[in-house]
């Protein structure tokens, strides 16, 4: 397999993660996990959004997070935002970096927001604008950029004609997002590897729900077309609202885990991340979709055992 050999993992789980629970976090929980992950080894951190309070109360803290956490040098804090609003509190918080969003299903945008999405996102360049005023980083996303629930499929060029509508505005970081779950390995490839042809300017992210069990191969299929970045959500915690019998993020640790095994350095430390992933399962209070957390390691089962009992188990067969 032509595999990459680094990837860089984005902790979403206390946004992406955390906003879907029904069990709201404390700024001082919060803090605690932000700091043990810095501890793990998390390089890439989205601690939350800068939202409506009413429309995502699970986020509401995210500016005392900001204000509370430690800021260590080559860790990077970013949160979602929807408008210039999400820039000024950023601005006020101390935060350096905050990503935008907008669908790739046009059905799905003109019902929300009567716009195309190259309309949303060219609506984005005050966003850009105040960032840059701030000395604040800004990226974009797209979700729904691999099938929508909302349209029969989602034509590559309507992609590639968002990529171009946020490059216009000044945006070169962009995550595809397959936030309906739809997204399949062969296609992610494709995709992914055209994409980096057409656009090499672009700092690439893929961000992947594990809604029908292909999260963690599409993340595979997006090594082999060269990309290196990845979000991932403790214990599997999230998954998108809007789309019916959504299950959660792809799971951190099993990531992790993958990785080891696979020789494609990650510089997490797995049994750090898996003890964060128990801490939330433990918090939200129910079971989660992550593999390791039920079965562990594959390294835990691999014992010494006499050589008696070797032989019996050879009759046995």
């Amino acid at each position: 397999m032509d595999l990459v050999k680094k990837i860089k993992i984005c902790e979403v789980g206390p946004r992406d993660g955390l906003q879907n629970e029904a069990t709201i976090l404390t700024t001082e929980q919060k803090v605690e996990i932000i700091k043990d992950m810095i501890d793990a080894g998390f390089k890439v951190i989205e601690v939350g959004s800068f939202v409506s309070p009413k429309a995502v109360p699970q986020m509401a803290n995210t500016d005392e997070v900001f204000k509370l956490i430690p800021m260590v040098d080559g860790v990077e804090y970013r949160t979602l935002i929807a408008n210039v609003k999400g820039v000024e509190r950023a601005a006020a918080c101390g935060c350096k970096k905050v990503k935008l969003n907008v669908s790739a299903s046009k059905a799905h945008n003109l019902a929300n927001l009567n716009k195309t999405p190259e309309e949303s996102v060219a609506g984005f360049k005050a966003c850009v604008d105040k960032a840059l005023e701030n000395n604040i980083e800004i990226s974009g996303s797209i979700s729904m950029a691999f099938g929508s629930p909302w349209d029969k499929e989602i034509p590559v060029q309507d992609v590639k004609d968002i990529v171009q509508a946020y490059l216009n505005v000044g945006v070169t970081e962009i995550s595809l997002s397959d936030a309906s779950g739809m997204a399949y390995p062969t296609q992610v490839y494709e995709i992914c590897s055209e994409m980096k042809k057409e656009f090499p300017q672009v700092n690439w992210w893929l961000h992947f729900h594990n809604t029908r069990g292909l999260g963690i191969s599409n993340i595979v299929a997006g090594m082999q077309a060269g990309i290196t970045q990845f979000d991932t959500s403790f214990a599997g915690v999230g998954g998108c609202p809007f789309v019916p019998g959504a299950a959660g993020n792809v799971s951190t640790e099993d990531v992790i885990h993958m990785c080891n095994e696979m020789n494609v350095e990650t510089g997490i430390d797995l049994d750090k991340a898996m003890l964060i992933s128990k801490k939330i399962v433990e918090i939200v209070g129910h079971s989660t979709d992550s593999y390791l957390l039920r079965a562990g390691k594959s390294k835990d089962l691999i014992r010494e055992l006499p050589t008696g009992q070797i032989k019996n188990q050879v009759k046995s067969k």
